[in-house]
Protein backbone atom coordinates (compact mmCIF):
# COMPACT_ATOMS: atom_id res chain seq x y z
CA UNK A 1 0.00 0.00 0.00
CA UNK A 2 1.30 3.51 -0.82
CA UNK A 3 1.44 5.96 2.07
CA UNK A 4 0.58 9.55 1.16
CA UNK A 5 3.28 12.16 1.76
CA UNK A 6 2.46 15.05 4.09
CA UNK A 7 4.59 17.91 5.38
CA UNK A 8 3.50 18.81 8.92
CA UNK A 9 5.52 20.91 11.34
CA UNK A 10 7.80 18.33 12.90
CA UNK A 11 11.33 17.37 13.85
CA UNK A 12 12.89 15.18 11.17
CA UNK A 13 16.27 13.58 11.75
CA UNK A 14 18.33 10.91 10.06
CA UNK A 15 19.63 8.48 12.66
CA UNK A 16 22.68 6.30 11.97
CA UNK A 17 21.55 2.73 12.46
CA UNK A 18 23.37 0.43 14.83
CA UNK A 19 25.12 -2.27 12.82
CA UNK A 20 25.44 -5.86 13.99
CA UNK A 21 28.85 -7.40 14.56
CA UNK A 22 28.39 -9.60 11.51
CA UNK A 23 27.67 -6.56 9.34
CA UNK A 24 30.81 -4.75 10.51
CA UNK A 25 33.11 -7.57 9.47
CA UNK A 26 33.54 -6.71 5.79
CA UNK A 27 36.12 -8.05 3.34
CA UNK A 28 39.42 -6.14 3.30
CA UNK A 29 39.02 -2.95 1.31
CA UNK A 30 35.20 -3.08 1.40
CA UNK A 31 33.59 -0.69 3.93
CA UNK A 32 30.77 -2.01 6.11
CA UNK A 33 27.32 -0.88 5.02
CA UNK A 34 25.43 1.63 7.16
CA UNK A 35 21.73 2.38 6.93
CA UNK A 36 19.85 5.47 8.06
CA UNK A 37 16.63 5.55 10.00
CA UNK A 38 14.38 8.54 9.34
CA UNK A 39 12.80 9.85 12.52
CA UNK A 40 9.86 12.29 12.42
CA UNK A 41 8.55 13.43 15.81
CA UNK A 42 5.37 15.45 16.24
CA UNK A 43 3.95 16.92 19.42
CA UNK A 44 5.87 17.13 22.68
CA UNK A 45 9.61 16.48 22.62
CA UNK A 46 9.34 14.94 26.10
CA UNK A 47 7.88 11.46 26.69
CA UNK A 48 5.10 10.89 29.19
CA UNK A 49 6.25 9.43 32.51
CA UNK A 50 3.75 7.25 34.35
CA UNK A 51 3.98 4.21 36.65
CA UNK A 52 1.26 2.05 35.10
CA UNK A 53 -1.06 1.75 32.12
CA UNK A 54 -4.46 0.13 31.66
CA UNK A 55 -4.08 -1.89 28.42
CA UNK A 56 -3.24 -3.82 26.45
CA UNK A 57 -5.39 -2.71 23.54
CA UNK A 58 -5.15 -3.43 19.81
CA UNK A 59 -6.41 -2.04 16.50
CA UNK A 60 -6.38 -4.25 13.39
CA UNK A 61 -7.33 -2.43 10.18
CA UNK A 62 -8.30 -3.74 6.76
CA UNK A 63 -6.37 -1.00 4.97
CA UNK A 64 -3.30 1.01 5.91
CA UNK A 65 -4.75 4.20 7.34
CA UNK A 66 -5.56 4.90 10.96
CA UNK A 67 -9.26 4.50 11.85
CA UNK A 68 -10.12 7.28 14.28
CA UNK A 69 -12.87 5.36 16.08
CA UNK A 70 -10.78 2.35 17.09
CA UNK A 71 -7.60 4.36 17.64
CA UNK A 72 -9.53 6.56 20.07
CA UNK A 73 -10.82 3.46 21.85
CA UNK A 74 -7.26 2.15 22.18
CA UNK A 75 -5.89 5.47 23.46
CA UNK A 76 -8.63 5.74 26.08
CA UNK A 77 -8.25 2.12 27.16
CA UNK A 78 -4.48 2.44 27.61
CA UNK A 79 -4.54 5.75 29.50
CA UNK A 80 -7.54 4.68 31.60
CA UNK A 81 -9.40 7.82 30.61
CA UNK A 82 -6.80 10.20 32.04
CA UNK A 83 -3.49 11.65 30.92
CA UNK A 84 -1.92 11.14 27.49
CA UNK A 85 0.24 8.62 25.64
CA UNK A 86 3.16 8.56 23.23
CA UNK A 87 2.76 6.71 19.93
CA UNK A 88 5.43 5.23 17.65
CA UNK A 89 4.65 4.45 14.00
CA UNK A 90 6.90 1.88 12.28
CA UNK A 91 7.20 2.07 8.49
CA UNK A 92 9.28 0.08 6.01
CA UNK A 93 9.54 2.88 3.44
CA UNK A 94 9.44 6.67 3.49
CA UNK A 95 5.94 7.82 2.66
CA UNK A 96 5.75 10.81 4.94
CA UNK A 97 3.80 10.79 8.18
CA UNK A 98 0.12 10.21 7.35
CA UNK A 99 -0.49 7.97 10.38
CA UNK A 100 0.98 10.46 12.88
CA UNK A 101 -0.84 13.34 11.13
CA UNK A 102 -4.13 11.58 11.92
CA UNK A 103 -3.14 10.38 15.40
CA UNK A 104 -2.05 13.86 16.52
CA UNK A 105 -5.57 15.08 15.83
CA UNK A 106 -6.98 12.72 18.47
CA UNK A 107 -7.45 13.54 22.14
CA UNK A 108 -5.06 12.01 24.66
CA UNK A 109 -1.89 11.97 22.50
CA UNK A 110 1.30 13.56 23.82
CA UNK A 111 3.51 12.79 20.81
CA UNK A 112 3.70 10.63 17.69
CA UNK A 113 7.02 9.55 16.19
CA UNK A 114 7.28 8.04 12.71
CA UNK A 115 10.29 5.72 12.38
CA UNK A 116 11.17 4.68 8.83
CA UNK A 117 13.37 1.58 8.79
CA UNK A 118 14.79 0.53 5.42
CA UNK A 119 16.90 -2.50 6.38
CA UNK A 120 16.40 -5.46 8.68
CA UNK A 121 19.28 -4.37 10.88
CA UNK A 122 17.52 -1.07 11.55
CA UNK A 123 15.60 -3.14 14.10
CA UNK A 124 18.73 -2.94 16.27
CA UNK A 125 18.98 0.86 16.08
CA UNK A 126 19.28 2.25 19.61
CA UNK A 127 17.17 5.39 18.96
CA UNK A 128 14.41 3.33 17.35
CA UNK A 129 14.27 0.95 20.30
CA UNK A 130 14.31 3.80 22.81
CA UNK A 131 11.40 5.50 21.01
CA UNK A 132 9.41 2.28 20.88
CA UNK A 133 10.02 1.30 24.51
CA UNK A 134 9.05 4.81 25.64
CA UNK A 135 5.81 4.67 23.64
CA UNK A 136 2.47 3.36 24.86
CA UNK A 137 1.19 2.37 21.42
CA UNK A 138 3.06 1.03 18.37
CA UNK A 139 1.36 1.28 14.98
CA UNK A 140 2.70 -0.69 12.00
CA UNK A 141 2.02 1.22 8.78
CA UNK A 142 0.86 -0.31 5.52
CA UNK A 143 3.36 -1.40 2.90
CA UNK A 144 5.26 -4.68 2.70
CA UNK A 145 4.92 -7.10 5.61
CA UNK A 146 8.01 -8.97 4.41
CA UNK A 147 10.06 -5.95 5.50
CA UNK A 148 8.43 -6.13 8.92
CA UNK A 149 8.97 -9.89 9.22
CA UNK A 150 12.69 -9.22 8.66
CA UNK A 151 12.75 -7.48 12.06
CA UNK A 152 12.14 -10.84 13.76
CA UNK A 153 15.05 -11.57 16.07
CA UNK A 154 16.21 -7.96 16.28
CA UNK A 155 15.99 -5.84 19.41
CA UNK A 156 12.86 -4.24 17.97
CA UNK A 157 10.84 -7.42 18.38
CA UNK A 158 11.38 -7.40 22.14
CA UNK A 159 10.84 -3.64 22.33
CA UNK A 160 7.38 -3.93 20.76
CA UNK A 161 6.53 -6.79 23.11
CA UNK A 162 7.56 -4.63 26.07
CA UNK A 163 4.93 -2.04 25.12
CA UNK A 164 2.15 -4.62 25.37
CA UNK A 165 3.62 -6.07 28.56
CA UNK A 166 3.49 -2.70 30.34
CA UNK A 167 -0.17 -2.20 29.45
CA UNK A 168 0.20 -0.32 26.19
CA UNK A 169 -0.92 -1.53 22.80
CA UNK A 170 -0.17 -2.28 19.17
CA UNK A 171 -2.00 -2.05 15.89
CA UNK A 172 -1.65 -1.61 12.19
CA UNK A 173 -3.35 -1.63 8.85
CA UNK A 174 -2.87 -3.71 5.71
CA UNK A 175 0.71 -5.03 6.08
CA UNK A 176 0.59 -3.76 9.66
CA UNK A 177 -2.49 -5.92 10.26
CA UNK A 178 -0.71 -8.99 8.87
CA UNK A 179 2.36 -8.66 11.07
CA UNK A 180 0.31 -8.68 14.28
CA UNK A 181 -1.10 -12.19 13.90
CA UNK A 182 0.34 -15.32 15.47
CA UNK A 183 1.11 -16.81 12.05
CA UNK A 184 2.12 -14.13 9.55
CA UNK A 185 1.51 -14.44 5.82
CA UNK A 186 4.71 -12.59 4.94
CA UNK A 187 4.36 -12.46 1.11
CA UNK A 188 8.17 -12.57 0.84
CA UNK A 189 7.95 -14.49 -2.45
CA UNK A 190 5.07 -12.66 -4.11
CA UNK A 191 1.44 -12.07 -3.17
CA UNK A 192 -0.91 -15.04 -3.53
CA UNK A 193 -4.40 -14.63 -4.95
CA UNK A 194 -7.29 -16.81 -3.84
CA UNK A 195 -7.24 -18.75 -7.10
CA UNK A 196 -3.50 -19.47 -6.79
CA UNK A 197 -3.79 -20.50 -3.13
CA UNK A 198 -6.76 -22.82 -3.67
CA UNK A 199 -5.25 -24.41 -6.77
CA UNK A 200 -2.02 -25.17 -4.89
CA UNK A 201 -1.82 -24.32 -1.18
CA UNK A 202 1.95 -24.93 -1.38
CA UNK A 203 2.55 -22.45 -4.21
CA UNK A 204 5.86 -20.58 -3.86
CA UNK A 205 3.96 -17.42 -2.91
CA UNK A 206 2.52 -19.12 0.20
CA UNK A 207 5.23 -18.21 2.72
CA UNK A 208 4.82 -17.65 6.45
CA UNK A 209 6.70 -16.26 9.44
CA UNK A 210 6.00 -17.68 12.90
CA UNK A 211 7.32 -17.01 16.37
CA UNK A 212 7.35 -13.22 16.09
CA UNK A 213 4.39 -11.80 18.03
CA UNK A 214 1.80 -13.79 19.99
CA UNK A 215 -0.54 -11.36 21.67
CA UNK A 216 -2.69 -12.44 24.64
CA UNK A 217 -5.93 -14.16 23.54
CA UNK A 218 -4.86 -14.03 19.88
CA UNK A 219 -3.08 -17.39 19.45
CA UNK A 220 -3.44 -19.56 16.33
CA UNK A 221 -4.55 -16.63 14.15
CA UNK A 222 -3.62 -15.57 10.60
CA UNK A 223 -4.61 -12.03 9.64
CA UNK A 224 -5.60 -10.89 6.15
CA UNK A 225 -6.53 -7.45 4.81
CA UNK A 226 -8.40 -5.74 1.94
CA UNK A 227 -10.56 -8.77 2.42
CA UNK A 228 -13.68 -8.43 0.26
CA UNK A 229 -12.36 -5.80 -2.13
CA UNK A 230 -9.55 -8.11 -3.26
CA UNK A 231 -11.52 -11.36 -2.80
CA UNK A 232 -9.19 -12.89 -0.24
CA UNK A 233 -11.52 -15.36 1.46
CA UNK A 234 -10.18 -18.23 -0.66
CA UNK A 235 -6.56 -17.57 0.18
CA UNK A 236 -7.39 -17.19 3.87
CA UNK A 237 -9.01 -20.62 3.72
CA UNK A 238 -5.76 -21.93 2.23
CA UNK A 239 -3.74 -20.11 4.94
CA UNK A 240 -5.83 -21.84 7.62
CA UNK A 241 -5.53 -25.26 6.00
CA UNK A 242 -1.76 -24.87 5.66
CA UNK A 243 -1.38 -23.81 9.30
CA UNK A 244 -3.19 -26.94 10.47
CA UNK A 245 -1.51 -29.33 8.03
CA UNK A 246 1.97 -27.99 8.82
CA UNK A 247 1.44 -28.17 12.58
CA UNK A 248 1.86 -24.42 13.13
CA UNK A 249 -1.04 -24.25 15.59
CA UNK A 250 -1.99 -25.94 18.85
CA UNK A 251 -5.08 -28.10 19.15
CA UNK A 252 -5.37 -28.81 15.43
CA UNK A 253 -7.28 -25.59 14.67
CA UNK A 254 -6.53 -22.20 13.12
CA UNK A 255 -8.48 -18.94 12.85
CA UNK A 256 -8.21 -16.56 9.88
CA UNK A 257 -9.05 -12.93 10.71
CA UNK A 258 -9.96 -10.96 7.58
CA UNK A 259 -10.81 -7.26 7.76
CA UNK A 260 -12.26 -5.31 4.85
CA UNK A 261 -10.98 -1.94 3.65
CA UNK A 262 -12.30 0.80 5.90
CA UNK A 263 -12.99 -1.65 8.71
CA UNK A 264 -11.10 -1.91 11.98
CA UNK A 265 -11.21 -4.31 14.92
CA UNK A 266 -10.62 -2.89 18.38
CA UNK A 267 -9.54 -5.71 20.71
CA UNK A 268 -9.63 -4.96 24.42
CA UNK A 269 -7.48 -6.37 27.22
CA UNK A 270 -9.97 -9.22 27.73
CA UNK A 271 -9.76 -10.39 24.12
CA UNK A 272 -13.12 -9.02 23.02
CA UNK A 273 -13.03 -7.59 19.48
CA UNK A 274 -15.51 -4.97 18.27
CA UNK A 275 -15.74 -3.97 14.62
CA UNK A 276 -15.92 -0.37 13.47
CA UNK A 277 -16.72 0.17 9.79
CA UNK A 278 -17.49 -2.15 6.92
CA UNK A 279 -17.03 -5.87 7.64
CA UNK A 280 -14.71 -8.48 9.12
CA UNK A 281 -14.63 -12.27 9.01
CA UNK A 282 -13.29 -14.97 11.33
CA UNK A 283 -12.59 -18.23 9.47
CA UNK A 284 -12.12 -21.35 11.60
CA UNK A 285 -10.62 -24.61 10.38
CA UNK A 286 -10.92 -27.23 13.11
CA UNK A 287 -9.76 -30.45 11.45
CA UNK A 288 -7.05 -31.76 9.16
CA UNK A 289 -7.54 -30.90 5.46
CA UNK A 290 -8.87 -33.74 3.35
CA UNK A 291 -6.28 -32.80 0.70
CA UNK A 292 -3.49 -30.27 1.22
CA UNK A 293 -0.37 -31.34 -0.65
CA UNK A 294 2.06 -29.58 -2.95
CA UNK A 295 0.91 -29.32 -6.54
CA UNK A 296 -2.70 -30.37 -5.87
CA UNK A 297 -5.89 -28.33 -5.34
CA UNK A 298 -7.12 -27.88 -1.78
CA UNK A 299 -10.02 -29.91 -0.39
CA UNK A 300 -11.30 -28.86 3.03
CA UNK A 301 -14.85 -29.37 4.24
CA UNK A 302 -16.87 -27.03 6.40
CA UNK A 303 -14.88 -23.98 7.32
CA UNK A 304 -16.80 -22.18 10.06
CA UNK A 305 -17.14 -18.49 9.22
CA UNK A 306 -18.34 -15.63 11.41
CA UNK A 307 -19.25 -12.39 9.62
CA UNK A 308 -19.08 -9.20 11.67
CA UNK A 309 -20.74 -5.94 10.69
CA UNK A 310 -20.35 -2.52 12.28
CA UNK A 311 -20.64 -2.73 16.07
CA UNK A 312 -20.63 -6.53 16.29
CA UNK A 313 -18.20 -8.45 18.48
CA UNK A 314 -16.12 -11.63 18.55
CA UNK A 315 -14.59 -12.96 21.77
CA UNK A 316 -11.07 -14.27 21.09
CA UNK A 317 -10.60 -15.25 24.74
CA UNK A 318 -13.73 -17.44 24.76
CA UNK A 319 -14.15 -18.30 21.12
CA UNK A 320 -17.77 -18.97 20.19
CA UNK A 321 -19.07 -22.37 19.14
CA UNK A 322 -22.04 -21.17 17.11
CA UNK A 323 -23.10 -18.17 15.03
CA UNK A 324 -21.01 -19.30 12.07
CA UNK A 325 -22.01 -20.37 8.58
CA UNK A 326 -20.33 -23.23 6.70
CA UNK A 327 -18.37 -23.14 3.44
CA UNK A 328 -16.15 -25.77 1.82
CA UNK A 329 -13.48 -26.14 -0.84
CA UNK A 330 -13.49 -29.21 -3.10
CA UNK A 331 -10.64 -29.82 -5.55
CA UNK A 332 -9.75 -26.13 -5.38
CA UNK A 333 -13.32 -24.94 -6.05
CA UNK A 334 -14.93 -23.05 -3.14
CA UNK A 335 -18.61 -22.95 -2.25
CA UNK A 336 -20.64 -20.14 -3.77
CA UNK A 337 -21.28 -16.87 -1.93
CA UNK A 338 -18.31 -17.19 0.40
CA UNK A 339 -19.02 -13.87 2.11
CA UNK A 340 -22.52 -14.73 3.34
CA UNK A 341 -24.47 -17.68 4.69
CA UNK A 342 -27.10 -18.82 7.16
CA UNK A 343 -25.60 -18.85 10.66
CA UNK A 344 -25.84 -21.88 12.94
CA UNK A 345 -27.60 -20.57 16.03
CA UNK A 346 -28.06 -23.77 18.09
CA UNK A 347 -24.93 -24.27 20.19
CA UNK A 348 -26.26 -27.23 22.16
CA UNK A 349 -25.16 -29.96 19.73
CA UNK A 350 -22.48 -28.58 17.43
CA UNK A 351 -21.72 -30.70 14.37
CA UNK A 352 -18.47 -32.67 14.41
CA UNK A 353 -15.47 -30.88 12.87
CA UNK A 354 -15.37 -31.09 9.11
CA UNK A 355 -18.98 -32.24 8.78
CA UNK A 356 -18.08 -35.95 9.04
CA UNK A 357 -19.20 -38.25 11.84
CA UNK A 358 -18.24 -38.72 15.46
CA UNK A 359 -17.37 -41.76 17.56
CA UNK A 360 -16.81 -42.24 21.29
CA UNK A 361 -14.53 -45.07 22.33
CA UNK A 362 -16.07 -48.20 23.82
CA UNK A 363 -13.99 -50.02 26.43
CA UNK A 364 -12.38 -52.49 26.51
CA UNK A 365 -10.40 -51.52 23.42
CA UNK A 366 -6.94 -52.04 24.91
CA UNK A 367 -5.62 -54.45 22.26
CA UNK A 368 -5.75 -54.73 18.49
CA UNK A 369 -8.08 -57.73 18.80
CA UNK A 370 -10.50 -55.63 20.85
CA UNK A 371 -10.11 -52.49 18.73
CA UNK A 372 -13.15 -50.31 18.07
CA UNK A 373 -13.95 -50.79 14.37
CA UNK A 374 -14.55 -47.36 12.80
CA UNK A 375 -14.10 -48.51 9.21
CA UNK A 376 -17.71 -47.89 8.24
CA UNK A 377 -17.91 -44.33 9.55
CA UNK A 378 -17.85 -41.24 7.33
CA UNK A 379 -14.72 -39.10 7.32
CA UNK A 380 -13.34 -36.88 8.65
CA UNK A 381 -14.19 -38.78 11.83
CA UNK A 382 -14.00 -37.20 15.28
CA UNK A 383 -12.96 -39.80 17.87
CA UNK A 384 -13.11 -39.06 21.60
CA UNK A 385 -11.80 -41.12 24.48
CA UNK A 386 -9.76 -40.89 27.66
CA UNK A 387 -6.75 -42.44 29.32
CA UNK A 388 -8.46 -44.22 32.23
CA UNK A 389 -5.13 -45.34 33.69
CA UNK A 390 -1.44 -44.58 33.22
CA UNK A 391 -1.11 -47.80 31.20
CA UNK A 392 -4.22 -47.37 29.04
CA UNK A 393 -4.06 -48.03 25.30
CA UNK A 394 -7.00 -47.33 22.97
CA UNK A 395 -7.14 -48.98 19.54
CA UNK A 396 -9.31 -48.04 16.56
CA UNK A 397 -9.50 -50.14 13.39
CA UNK A 398 -9.57 -48.49 9.95
CA UNK A 399 -9.26 -49.63 6.34
CA UNK A 400 -7.11 -47.88 3.77
CA UNK A 401 -7.07 -48.33 -0.02
CA UNK A 402 -4.10 -48.00 -2.31
CA UNK A 403 -3.13 -44.35 -2.74
CA UNK A 404 -5.17 -43.18 0.24
CA UNK A 405 -3.64 -41.02 2.97
CA UNK A 406 -4.60 -41.59 6.60
CA UNK A 407 -4.21 -38.51 8.79
CA UNK A 408 -4.78 -38.37 12.55
CA UNK A 409 -4.56 -35.23 14.68
CA UNK A 410 -5.19 -35.52 18.43
CA UNK A 411 -5.91 -32.72 20.89
CA UNK A 412 -4.65 -33.96 24.27
CA UNK A 413 -5.98 -32.49 27.54
CA UNK A 414 -3.62 -31.14 30.19
CA UNK A 415 -4.42 -34.03 32.55
CA UNK A 416 -1.98 -36.42 30.89
CA UNK A 417 0.66 -37.05 28.22
CA UNK A 418 -0.59 -39.35 25.44
CA UNK A 419 1.25 -40.62 22.36
CA UNK A 420 -0.09 -41.58 18.92
CA UNK A 421 0.86 -44.58 16.77
CA UNK A 422 -0.36 -45.73 13.35
CA UNK A 423 0.09 -49.50 13.05
CA UNK A 424 -0.16 -52.18 10.37
CA UNK A 425 -2.51 -55.14 10.81
CA UNK A 426 0.28 -57.14 12.50
CA UNK A 427 1.11 -54.32 14.92
CA UNK A 428 4.20 -52.88 13.23
CA UNK A 429 4.56 -49.12 13.68
CA UNK A 430 4.19 -47.20 10.42
CA UNK A 431 4.55 -43.74 11.96
CA UNK A 432 4.31 -42.32 15.44
CA UNK A 433 3.97 -38.97 17.23
CA UNK A 434 5.49 -38.86 20.73
CA UNK A 435 5.75 -35.22 21.75
CA UNK A 436 6.73 -34.65 25.37
CA UNK A 437 4.52 -32.99 27.94
CA UNK A 438 1.03 -33.20 29.38
CA UNK A 439 -1.51 -31.53 27.12
CA UNK A 440 0.81 -31.52 24.09
CA UNK A 441 -1.02 -32.46 20.89
CA UNK A 442 -0.01 -35.31 18.58
CA UNK A 443 -0.48 -35.80 14.83
CA UNK A 444 0.68 -38.33 12.23
CA UNK A 445 -0.12 -39.35 8.66
CA UNK A 446 0.99 -41.76 5.96
CA UNK A 447 -0.02 -42.80 2.45
CA UNK A 448 -0.61 -46.44 1.46
CA UNK A 449 1.30 -47.14 -1.76
CA UNK A 450 0.77 -50.90 -2.03
CA UNK A 451 -2.04 -52.28 -4.20
CA UNK A 452 -5.40 -53.21 -2.74
CA UNK A 453 -6.79 -52.29 0.66
CA UNK A 454 -5.54 -53.21 4.10
CA UNK A 455 -6.40 -52.86 7.78
CA UNK A 456 -4.56 -50.39 9.97
CA UNK A 457 -4.87 -49.36 13.61
CA UNK A 458 -4.84 -46.00 15.32
CA UNK A 459 -3.38 -46.39 18.81
CA UNK A 460 -3.61 -43.70 21.49
CA UNK A 461 -1.36 -44.65 24.38
CA UNK A 462 -0.90 -43.14 27.84
CA UNK A 463 2.70 -42.10 28.41
CA UNK A 464 2.30 -40.47 31.81
CA UNK A 465 -0.67 -39.49 33.91
CA UNK A 466 -4.32 -40.44 33.42
CA UNK A 467 -7.80 -39.10 33.88
CA UNK A 468 -11.34 -38.84 32.59
CA UNK A 469 -10.68 -35.70 30.52
CA UNK A 470 -11.31 -36.52 26.84
CA UNK A 471 -8.77 -36.47 24.09
CA UNK A 472 -10.19 -35.69 20.65
CA UNK A 473 -8.68 -37.13 17.47
CA UNK A 474 -9.68 -36.08 13.98
CA UNK A 475 -9.20 -39.01 11.59
CA UNK A 476 -9.21 -38.22 7.87
CA UNK A 477 -8.82 -40.30 4.73
CA UNK A 478 -8.02 -38.69 1.39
Amino acid sequence: MSRARHNPVRTRTAVLAAVSLAATIAPIGVPAAHAQVIRDRQGSSTDVSRASWSGPAYTFNGSGGVVAATMTQAINAIRGGAGSIDVAVLAGSDGGTPECDDIMGLSGVNSCTTLTLTSSNDGNNSQVNADVRNAEFVYFAGGDQCRYAAWKGTLLEASVESVVAKGGGVGGGSAGHHINSDIVYDACDGSATSSIALDNPYDRSMTFTTGMFRWPNFANTINDSHFVARDRMGRTMAFVARAIKDGRTSGGAAWGVGVEEGGSLFVDRNGRATLSGTSAYVVLGDHQPEVAVAGQPLTFSNFKIWRLSNGQTYDFANRPTCGYYLKSVTNGVPSSNLYSGTPVTDCSTPPPPGGGSSYTEVEPNDTRNAANDVTGNSYPLTVTGDMKSSSDRDYFKVSLASGQTLGVSCAVPSAYDADLYLLTSNGSTVVRSVNDGAGVDESASFTRTSSGSATYYVEVEAYSGSGTADYTCTVSKS
